[in-house]
């Protein structure tokens, strides 16, 4: 399962690194998170709030293809769950 979370930054945080998220009224970040069948976090990437779900769905998938490419050949395929905001543009 992937979802992202909007958060506050905390006032040190730089302004390349934060943005405004408009569907949350969040000034600060977004979590994006993978976790397994049992809730374990596998992928975790942050992105500014303002940056779309979509983009830090790629680039969180992205930035762990290597974990699919490694995976066991014996297991055949791959479920990603996600909500329905991830899928307006995929």
């Amino acid at each position: 399962m992937i979802d992202s979370q909007a958060v506050k930054n905390t006032c040190n945080a730089s302004v390349e690194t934060k943005g405004f998220c408009f569907y949350k009224c969040t000034n600060g970040i977004k979590r994006h998170l993978g976790t397994d069948s049992l809730g374990f976090p596998f992928f975790a990437h942050c992105t500014p709030a303002n940056l779309s779900e979509d983009q830090g769905l790629i680039e969180l998938l992205t930035r762990g293809i290597d974990y699919f490419k490694l995976k066991p050949s014996e297991l055949s395929k791959t479920t990603i769950l996600l909500d329905n905001r991830h899928l307006q543009k995929l």
